[in-house]
Formats: C-alpha cells, structure tokens, sequence
C-alpha cells in the first residue's frame, strides 16, 4: 500500500504544480488524514509511517521548485500551520508542536523535516491538495478555483486540489495565460 500511495502522492503534486503554474517562493498547503489515507474515519487511525511518507513525496516534488508546504494540522490545534520560517518572514508564530495524535502525522512530519519550522494560526496559500475532507479552504487565497485531477484519491483518502486566482474588481473579465478567468 505504501508504494501506491506514494506514487498516488506524487503523481497529485506534480499536476497541481502544472495546473496552478506555481512558481519559486508560492505555497500549497496541504492537507492530510492518513486515517483516511489507511480506510479509516478522519482523526481514528493515525499513521506517522504514511504521514512521513506523503510529507517526503510532496516536498520531493515542491522543493525542487522552491515552492513552500504549509501542513495544516487537524481540528484540535485548530488547523494551525506548520511551514518553514523563511516562507512566512513576519507571520505572527504561535506556540504549538504538533504530535500524531494531537496535530496529525502530516504535521508532525513536516514539523520535523523542515529546516527552521513554525506554527501560524493561519495562512494564505496560492494552491493546495486536501486529502481525506480536511477542509482547506480557510487557508486559501481568495479566489479558490477547484481543480480536476486524474488522481482522485490517495490510497482511501478522497482527493481535492486547488488553486487561487486574483479577485475581479470591476465589471471587466479579465484573460490570464489564454483563458478566461
């Protein structure tokens, strides 16, 4: 299992990469239940081996591009974000470590693999992947645009990427890259 879903995992960052035309210095954020990665309910089965190894897989993906994870962490530290320092200079940093049970597998891994991570309360993210119902979408840049992806679910987890756009001001439409916005 622990192969598919890495090459489900990489397979998903490497399309959103392509779809939101990120660039150096963007964040993703993500979210992820490895719970729901393993077939159980959000928050019931944690698994650090899956949460490690969707947080390698991503970065593997993002670093390389200079792109910026953002881990949110699960509802009882209400979905903090874990992410590296040098993405967020002057963000207000809160107090929190997050744990498997207490924070999520994901967070807890990319607590640890990180260079110099911090915890913010929240955050504004240019694209993002939510794996298991996680619930994103508050760390979002306005305006979410969903995303259709060929991967739909890694492992069990249900699978839901996005991307921002800028807000139309104004009553003209705007084209970006071609298409209608």
């Amino acid at each position: 299992m622990l192969e598919t879903v890495i090459q489900q995992t990489r397979q998903a960052a490497e399309e959103l990469l392509t779809l939101s035309k990120l660039h150096a210095g963007n964040i993703v954020v993500i979210g992820c239940s490895s719970s729901e990665i393993c077939g159980g309910r959000i928050g019931t089965a944690s698994s650090p081996e899956i949460g490690e190894a969707v947080f390698e897989t991503l970065q593997s993906v993002f670093a390389p591009q200079g792109i910026y994870i953002a881990a949110q962490c699960c509802e009882h530290l209400n979905r903090a974000i874990i992410t590296e320092r040098e993405a967020v200079p002057a963000a207000p940093i809160v107090n929190v470590v997050p744990q498997p049970k207490a924070g999520g597998s994901f967070a807890t891994a990319a607590y640890r693999h990180f260079k110099d991570p911090v915890a913010l309360e929240s955050i504004r993210a240019d694209a993002g992947l939510d794996i298991g119902g996680t619930l994103i979408g508050m760390h979002l840049k306005p305006v979410a645009v969903p995303l259709k992806l060929t991967v739909r679910r890694i492992g069990e987890a249900v699978l839901i990427g996005a991307r921002t756009r800028p807000k139309f001001i104004g009553g003209v439409r705007a084209v970006y890259d071609g298409n209608l916005l």
